[in-house]
């Protein structure tokens, strides 16, 4: 017991450590970070979250900057916009103009202006009716010539950074275009989701403006395409995904999307690391302002009010029967076509279903189909707003996770904190921020009998006061909240950055992280 306390000990000082060595350095190493969606600004998933927390949670210790592009919505965000360089063209990628805003608590936000591009209707990544645009390629190239051209040293530009950290498929020719200009500049290119690999075909190759040699088995060709994710992979000086099951996962032929083979040689030359995400400080059930009533994990009596708040909300019945919760996008990844096959079940036992997200047309018209089955027993709400979604967290007795597979997950992190416990397949980030029958539940394989399982224990749980109370109380003090996750990325950055790790004493907590 004693070796064991002073392990983590001697870790929780190494973060500090790097920081007081860093703070005595004449200026702050700078990062910039490079994502297609940032929170603050546009969000599509989980991917805007890391993108608006990461960084902040690493400025403590660094001069990080974000980069994206500039939607429409961002340039009417109504945040003051200043242009401060111009960037040259190449190929088929157009000029562009660098704009910096500031957010209200002073992180810099960099945009890529160029309206030709980034100034329509839609999402990031979707026109207004779901279809990809059909210039995807030059859009995310642009922003990673960018993001290369500022790591180089953009033309009156007064800030250029020591490190660049480029993240899924959008992002992922950084380190390519890097290479391609000669920079001897680190970069880290981190994995949010596999399965979303930024395909294109080859003779995309010209229009990006790289030769040949880039497209091949070991730069970033994929079964006769072009994978902007393999580039990001092949190229980068190191890679991360957001959870240690999951940089497991993506090494084996069930989840390496074909591409395991070279992820399994990233991990043999210790390239590859696993570092979970973490959640911001405010999810805290005793301060969130969009709660109906607030609590805490030493008295959660009020917590009761915001089930009421749902029940109305949803129009569902209110009895003593357990309430469970879907917050969620409605694709196939999520399991919702299991938690549509285990419904039935469910509702037989006296359990009520809530689902709020919206997704794949097919499945929302499913869900949608369930509810008009068993009114008042089902409710369902094809839409999503940060308010109703913290209630469901906070009146909900139990979140229902079924993944398939999940990078890392945030939802049942959320959920933790504000006492509802998750269940979900053993798999990614759920397997390794779920202590099963702790603080939530754990099934093994993705069928529905195996969930079924899951539900009756949770109806046991429910059926239990003093269990689901001890239950409850453990998992609101169970998530890793940014502070803490973000010490491994904080000693991967000096790490890279310096070359010498043993001078930082942190390059034990990089290797906890590998595989």
């Amino acid at each position: 017991m004693g070796n064991a306390v002073a392990a983590v000990d001697t870790q929780d000082l190494r973060p500090q450590r790097a920081q007081e060595l860093f703070f005595r350095t004449p200026a702050r190493q700078r990062g910039l970070f490079v994502s297609p969606e940032l929170n603050d600004l546009i969000k599509v998933g989980g991917l805007g979250d890391v993108a608006a927390s990461l960084p902040r949670a690493l400025s403590r210790y660094y001069d990080m900057r974000v980069l994206i592009p500039g939607y429409r919505q961002v340039l009417n965000s109504g945040y003051p916009l200043e242009v401060v360089a111009t960037l040259e063209g190449h190929a088929a990628l157009p000029s562009c103009q660098i704009g910096q805003m500031e957010m209200r608590d002073g992180l810099i936000v960099y945009v890529v202006l160029c309206d030709t591009l980034y100034d329509r209707t839609g999402n990031p990544y979707c026109d207004s009716s779901g279809r990809d645009w059909p210039d995807n390629h030059i859009r995310f190239a642009r922003l990673a010539l960018a993001a290369a051209q500022m790591a180089a040293g953009a033309p009156h530009l007064d800030w250029q950074p020591d490190l660049v950290h480029a993240n899924d498929w959008p992002t992922g020719l950084t380190p390519c275009y890097m290479q391609l200009m000669g920079l001897n500049l680190p970069s880290i290119f981190t994995i949010h989701n596999l399965a979303y690999m930024g395909l294109f075909e080859q003779r995309c190759l010209c229009e990006l403006g790289l030769p040949q040699r880039f497209a091949n088995p070991e730069g970033f060709e994929y079964y006769g395409q072009l994978s902007f994710l393999k580039a990001g992979i092949n190229y980068a000086s190191h890679i991360t995904t957001v959870s240690q099951s999951y940089a497991r996962e993506i090494t084996t032929p069930e989840r390496g999307c074909g591409l395991e083979g070279v992820l399994r040689q990233k991990s043999h030359q210790a390239l590859l690391s696993g570092i979970a995400n973490g959640i911001d400080s405010d999810f805290d059930p005793s301060a969130d302002h969009h709660l109906v009533s607030k609590f805490s994990y030493r008295n959660w009596k009020n917590r009761a009010d915001n089930a009421r708040y749902l029940e109305q909300y949803f129009a569902i019945e209110q009895d003593s029967g357990p309430l469970f919760g879907i917050v969620s996008r409605l694709v196939q990844q999520k399991g919702i076509d299991l938690t549509l096959e285990v419904a039935d079940h469910l509702v037989s036992k006296g359990g009520r279903l809530i689902v709020f997200g919206r997704g794949e047309p097919e499945l929302e018209e499913r869900v949608k189909a369930l509810e008009s089955r068993y009114p008042r027993r089902v409710g369902v709400h094809i839409d999503f707003n940060e308010t109703v979604a913290r209630r469901i967290f906070a009146g909900s007795d139990f979140l229902l996770m079924p993944s398939i597979y999940e990078p890392c997950g945030l939802s049942q992190m959320y959920a933790q904190c504000f006492g509802a416990l998750p269940i979900a397949h053993r798999t990614g980030g759920l397997a390794d921020t779920i202590e099963d029958g702790v603080t939530g539940i754990l099934f093994d394989r993705p069928c529905a009998e195996a969930y079924r399982a899951a539900l009756d224990r949770a109806f046991d749980i429910y059926a239990d006061p003093p269990l689901i109370a001890a239950m409850r109380g453990k998992a609101m003090v169970a998530p890793n909240y940014w502070h803490q996750a973000v010490k491994p990325y904080v000693s991967l950055y000096q790490t890279l950055i310096h070359d010498k790790p043993e001078q930082y004493g942190s390059f034990e907590v990089i290797e906890e992280c590998r595989l």
